[in-house]
């Protein structure tokens, strides 16, 4: 049996998990953090296996049919993301693991991991709030920007699903019932 613990963060897009996540990895060395694979192409300066472990459309379905995924989604069409079980496994030998996924991967890794899991769903103090911090992006079309609110409506609805939810609406405020809620877990037998 492996050892480490898992924790689960996930949101819709904007709701600024992904700065929560940077916090307590800041914050605690004992985590390991699960690089998702996406089928999208890098934003800005992300490199491969870093920030995600970036495929083709097709290389994705490829990996879905020989199970290489704990779990994987097709958010949009052609926008795959998932978890590599081969990452995962290693990493539980020796770490506890931190998730950034969208939230029915949030959903399911939960319910594989169970017990062992703790799923921590963040969300921004409204759907305005979205639109401001998407805006702020600079990386989002109108297009694009319109269907990740209406999916944002969608995702929230997940959130009594999670282990806790945490509203991201004073940074600060977040990081610290975030590390309270961590170190409590964590703690835990």
């Amino acid at each position: 049996m492996k050892n480490g613990k898992v924790i689960i963060f996930s949101a819709p897009s904007g709701s600024g998990k992904s700065t929560l996540v940077r916090y307590l990895m800041s914050k605690d060395d004992s985590f390991a953090f699960s690089v998702s694979a996406t089928s999208r192409p890098p934003r800005g300066e992300e490199r491969n296996g870093v920030e995600y472990f970036f495929f083709t459309p097709e290389e994705f379905r490829s990996k879905i049919e020989n199970n290489e995924f704990v779990e994987y989604e097709e958010v949009y069409t052609d926008r795959f993301y998932g978890t590599l079980k081969s990452q995962v496994e290693k990493q539980l030998e020796t770490n506890n693991i931190i998730f950034d996924v969208d939230v029915k991967g949030g959903c399911n890794l939960k319910d594989f991991y169970g017990d062992r899991a703790l799923f921590i769903f963040v969300q921004a103090p409204s759907i305005e709030e979205l639109r401001n911090r998407l805006t702020g992006r600079g990386d989002t079309t109108p297009e694009e920007m319109e269907k990740r609110l209406a999916k944002a409506e969608y995702e929230m609805s997940f959130a009594p699903r999670a282990d806790v939810v945490i509203i991201n609406d004073r940074l600060e405020k977040a990081q610290e019932e975030l590390m309270l809620i961590v170190n409590k877990f964590i703690n835990e037998q």
